[in-house]
């Protein structure tokens, strides 16, 4: 069974509910991140889920998390069962509650977010193929090169998006744009660290023969005014991971990623339409991508 949303009985208030986490108030410090198994494509919300995504996009995150701990900070307060539970009101430690939470619950700490989404490209895919194809610029930056679908930049390239509410796009903007946004100097913070991070994880997942194509990452202001890594962190939603074997560039790739879902939304007219619910096939499948994703990056059996 899949776990589509969480209800903690008001134990703690409920004070966001995103494409896939509820988000819980534990105190004035601290917030309960949930996972749960939503998936969503072309910005709707299936109906039903994917058994474990939300266990997967945790345990991948606090890998992530720990693996870039020398290079940034995090917001990690309690990432284990253990100690989660400990840090949380003794009536969640009830089965009813414990169900919908271990596993795929993080205790983190609250900072002020930076209203950006800080994307990373290392090669040239998605939408940033499609606009250099029309322009031949990558968010508004001119790419010298003569560029083929999912060639590798000759540097990784800072290409950030606006933070759009939930059911609305992220609008692809240039660095000048987010200068304007957060300001010139916390924007060269944002990409210089945002480049650093990306190269670091590619380099690791190329050593598993994955590819890194791009990736989303999400950050916070502490009261130091130091940059600090939050959300989510180089998952297959918030990442873009192919396959090293079977990498060709002229062409798409296969992702670790949902693509199974977008393609058969696209083939059956349902992308953007809501009061979808997938094929159990589809689902199948879909989590088949996830576990291996978990599997390759971190040489662990996901159980």
């Amino acid at each position: 069974m899949s776990l589509t949303t969480t209800n903690l009985d008001g134990i703690l208030p409920l004070i966001a509910k995103g494409k896939v986490r509820d988000i819980y108030q534990v105190d004035e410090e601290s917030l309960l991140f949930v996972a749960t198994d939503r998936i969503s494509a072309y910005d709707v919300i299936m109906e039903n889920g994917i058994k474990d995504k939300g266990k997967i996009l945790t345990q991948l995150s606090v890998f992530w998390f720990d693996l870039l701990k020398d290079t940034i900070k995090n917001h990690l307060i309690a990432s284990t069962d253990d100690e989660v539970f400990a840090r949380l009101p003794q009536e969640l430690s009830q089965p009813k509650y414990k169900s919908q939470l271990s596993g795929r619950a993080l205790v983190v700490r609250k900072h002020k977010l930076i209203p950006l989404e800080v994307i990373v490209r290392g090669y040239i895919t998605g939408s940033a193929w499609k606009e250099y194809n029309k322009s031949k610029t990558v968010h508004g930056l001119e790419v010298g090169a003569e560029l083929k679908e999912s060639q590798e930049f000759p540097v990784p390239i800072f290409t950030p998006s606006t933070k759009a509410e939930q059911g609305e796009h992220d609008e692809n903007i240039s660095p000048e744009k987010a200068a304007e946004i957060v300001g010139e100097q916390l924007c060269a913070r944002l990409a210089e660290k945002a480049v650093q991070l990306y190269s670091k994880a590619r380099t690791y997942a190329k050593s598993k023969g994955i590819i890194l194509a791009d990736t989303k990452f999400e950050f916070g202001i502490d009261e130091n005014d130091e940059l600090v890594l939050v959300d989510e962190v180089l998952t297959p939603d918030s990442s873009r991971f192919w396959d090293a074997k079977t990498y060709k560039i002229g062409q798409s790739q296969d992702s670790y990623d949902k693509q199974f879902l977008r393609d058969w939304l696209t083939s059956n007219g349902l992308n953007g339409k809501d009061g979808v619910s997938m094929t159990a096939e589809i689902a199948e499948r879909t989590g088949a991508k996830y576990v291996e994703a978990f599997e390759s990056l971190t040489g662990r059996k996901w159980t």
